[in-house]
């Protein structure tokens, strides 16, 4: 069947003003986007030497110390608490994704490659595995699913604060303190470019261990180091500032991941929306064109008719 003039013409103004709002929906993310991309620059700065501190002090063996100190039985978190390592029966997995839709596959990527890590650490709907959800996409998910959801946090800013990670820091290293899970990773998309972001998981708890010592982006340490109160102390300011730093960049990574893949799928929007509005106004002049000849061709007839 047909369809008529008047249909074509309805479709077209329709897509138009759909593509008026997927513009300006990239313009939004676009400056979204280069509003937390200068953020960022200046947090990586800090982020960096942090990790260069805690590396340097795990390969000078000062985290002995702290490991060695007791373990607060208070609310308090010491240093103890993020060093003590202890046989893994449960793991969790804090998963940042979107609190929104219309990110492509931005959220379905990162729910997807964390459920292919926690198979492959055999980690796959049992009681050995715990999430824990920074975002209302992943906790929708995992809600409806076999997995635990032990926590989740919702609404996270455009441009996160520090004070807003610090609560979700504060929350996880308590669950992990209390023995809620033995072990927590970090699972998130990081931004490469305006155009593509890859898959990370990165080992938040316990701190330390090999993969710190061993993850050959710092120089090998072979002096002591001479410390003032004492390495308690030092440890006790710098691992829960550490901890922070990781999951602050982790969601700030994210995020700018988010905005890019919230622009490049506004601006396909677009882009579909335009090819789709040059089609239909093709069909609309063809039908036109074909209204116009039959009028000629029963204008012509009538006019031999009365010949």
């Amino acid at each position: 069947m047909a369809i008529s003039e008047q249909d074509v013409k309805r479709r077209i103004d329709s897509t138009k003003k759909t593509s008026q709002i997927t513009t300006a929906m990239q313009m939004v993310s676009t400056a979204k986007l280069s509003q937390i991309q200068k953020h960022t620059v200046g947090y990586q700065v800090y982020a960096q030497k942090v990790e260069s501190i805690v590396a340097h002090l795990a390969k000078s063996h000062l985290m002995n110390a702290g490991v060695a100190g007791k373990a607060s039985s208070d609310q308090a978190i010491s240093a103890a608490d993020l060093l003590v390592q202890r046989p893994v029966k449960k793991t969790g997995y804090l998963v940042i994704t979107s609190d929104r839709g219309l990110v492509g596959s931005y959220n379905s990527s990162v729910i997807k490659q964390t459920n292919d890590f926690m198979k492959e650490h055999g980690h796959d709907g049992g009681d050995d595995a715990i999430i824990l959800a920074v975002g209302s996409t992943g906790a929708d998910f995992y809600k409806n699913r076999p997995q635990k959801v032990g926590y989740e946090y919702r609404g996270v800013s455009d441009v996160p604060t520090f004070n807003e990670v610090r609560e979700i820091v504060t929350t996880v290293t308590k669950m992990y303190k209390d023995g809620e899970f033995d072990e927590l990773y970090v699972c998130y998309n990081h931004f490469v470019n305006r155009l593509s972001n890859s898959f990370h998981v990165t080992k938040l708890l316990p701190i330390g261990g090999e993969e710190l010592v061993n993850d050959g982006k710092h120089e090998t340490i072979t002096a002591e180091y001479e410390t003032e109160p004492s390495p308690e102390v030092l440890l006790q300011e710098i691992l829960p500032q550490y901890a922070e730093s990781l999951v602050y960049g982790a969601i700030l990574d994210a995020k700018t991941a988010e905005h890019a893949a919230s622009s490049s799928a506004m601006r396909t929007a677009s882009d579909n929306a335009s090819d789709l509005i040059a089609d239909l106004e093709l069909q609309y002049n063809r039908a036109r064109q074909s209204a116009i000849t039959t009028e000629i061709t029963e204008i012509t007839g009538g006019q031999a008719a009365l010949e």
